[in-house]
């Protein structure tokens, strides 16, 4: 095979090192902050284990998701390489099931990865009015003026992505790794200084007593505890295994199997690293009371004490522009992805439409009102119940990176296993059974992590179940959006013949 392929065969060209592939991926870090204050409360300091498990567990999914793009590269990612394995040999059925099956499997990352936009806009907002007092007072005084400061928020937000993203502003490996710098570098240097500064009477922030006076709570252990201890398990995984990211360039690494584990195993490391570092510093900083009283901005009262009331804000600053990059890097590839949704025929064409600069600017602009959608539904008050907050918006989208793992990971599996695919060139190929450990992972997602899940957003948010609602509401809008696209191209097809 050709390392540069022309476009029309529809295969990617190999121009990318493991460097560049790791640089794509190490923004992923940042986007443990909202989970940060709903998981510490269920499970006070065991949160720091809970998260390194939660990365570990990145590495048995990823490893496979390495093996699969590079075996399939001509597939548009996971979605793709699931479509490709689900489609029967000798297609008969009035719809193609496998194209059905990746198209699911696509939709659910999609909405799994779009809500990036709403989730870091809210939290930017609660970031905002933790150091300007005049916005803490408006949002204050009532639940319908914090809704009204979030929507203003998204509305500038997703502006100002509109407008960049028109244009063409696309990134390199050295725009990833500029990317990369800016969100990690406040949240680390934030965290950092809670070791050597910040305590009232001098010396250190942190101290690791409180870790171990605050492990779990109080006659933790029951059958209910265990059950929500999955739950942030599942909530967790959407920021704790999103650096799959690295695995996903594997049609367009230059040497797949060497790139391959090199970026995925190095980004992998990193974020084991940082995930470890980051709940810890936090929790040994704060405390459970210090993290219940931030709430969401749980970095706030840290960059407060480390840097003083001059220095916090300008940290604070620096870290909120940190999200705004990873609601970009989110906006453009869930705009993305419904592009390449029309282009396989598993959307209408009209989210195929470019403007001038060949951005997919139909698909930008469903992202964005779909986003400020949820800024709505995750801050207004309806019938005396306040929205949930971002959390809110992560447990819906949670369970559709759930079922991405369980359709993809099934993908694998069955490549690994069926006549069509078991004998197919690997490029990078993953240790021997690993069919094994991706089925194991098949039934955790599907028969733990989900239903965990979903008794964990009850918990938090009864008496209301907009989550869950939510959820249901956009899996379900897919099924009618696809059989109506399906029937008009083939409606389109028959009157072309």
């Amino acid at each position: 095979m050709s390392d540069n392929v022309a476009e029309e065969t529809g295969m990617l060209v190999r121009s990318i090192t493991w460097k560049q592939g790791l640089f794509v991926a190490l923004g992923v870090p940042i986007l443990i902050l909202p989970s940060l204050y709903d998981v510490a409360g269920y499970i006070w300091a065991f949160s720091i284990v809970m998260w390194t498990i939660c990365v570990l567990q990145g590495f048995l999914q990823n490893t496979a998701y390495g093996e699969m793009v590079t075996t399939f590269p001509r597939a548009a990612g996971l979605p793709g390489c699931a479509q490709v394995v689900f489609t029967p040999e000798n297609q008969t059925k009035k719809y193609d099931t496998g194209k059905l099956i990746g198209a699911f499997c696509a939709w659910c990352y999609w909405f799994a990865w779009t809500p990036v936009v709403a989730i870091f806009t809210v939290m930017t907002g609660l970031y905002l009015t933790f150091f300007v007092p005049a916005l803490a007072d408006f949002a204050d005084a009532s639940a319908m003026n914090a809704t009204i400061l979030n929507v203003v928020l998204g509305l500038i937000i997703v502006s100002v992505m509109l407008l960049i993203g028109s244009r063409g502003l696309t990134g390199g490996s050295r725009f990833g790794l500029i990317l990369a710098i800016i969100a990690i570098v406040p949240m680390v240097v934030i965290l950092a200084g809670a070791f050597f500064t910040g305590a009232p009477g001098g010396g250190a922030l942190f101290d690791f007593s409180i870790i171990t006076g605050e492990f779990l709570p109080p006659g933790w252990g029951s059958t209910n505890d265990i059950a929500l201890l999955f739950g942030c398990f599942a909530l967790a995984q959407w920021s704790g295994c999103a650096w799959e990211t690295a695995a996903l360039y594997g049609p367009e690494y230059k040497e797949p199997n060497k790139d391959v584990p090199k970026a995925l195993f190095s980004c992998g490391i990193i974020c084991l690293i940082l995930y470890f570092f980051v709940s810890m510093a936090v929790f040994g900083s704060l405390g459970m009371l210090g993290i219940e009283d931030a709430g969401y901005a749980t970095l706030g009262p840290i960059a407060e004490a480390v840097f003083g009331d001059i220095g916090g804000p300008i940290a604070l600053t620096l870290l909120v522009a940190a999200m705004i990059l990873i609601i970009q890097t989110g906006f453009l590839g869930s705009s993305r992805t419904l592009y390449y949704m029309a282009e396989e025929g598993n959307m209408p064409k009209f989210m195929k439409k470019q403007n001038k600069h060949g951005m997919p600017f139909n698909a930008m602009v469903v992202v964005s009102v779909f986003n400020l959608l949820l800024i709505v539904t995750a801050t207004i008050e309806i019938g005396g119940i306040e929205g949930g907050g971002p959390v809110m918006i992560l447990a819906a989208s949670g369970i559709g990176y759930c079922l991405a793992h369980v359709i993809a990971l099934s993908a694998y599996v069955k490549a690994r296993t069926n006549i069509r695919f078991k004998n197919l060139e690997r490029p990078f190929s993953a240790p021997k059974g690993w069919k094994y450990v991706a089925a194991g992972m098949v039934g955790y997602e599907a028969f733990v992590l989900i239903p965990a899940l979903i008794y964990w957003m009850y918990d938090l948010f009864k008496p209301s179940y907009l989550p869950f609602v939510l959820a249901v509401v956009v899996f379900g809008m897919f099924f009618p959006i696809w059989f109506y696209t399906q029937n008009k191209n083939k409606a389109e097809a028959a009157a072309e013949a």
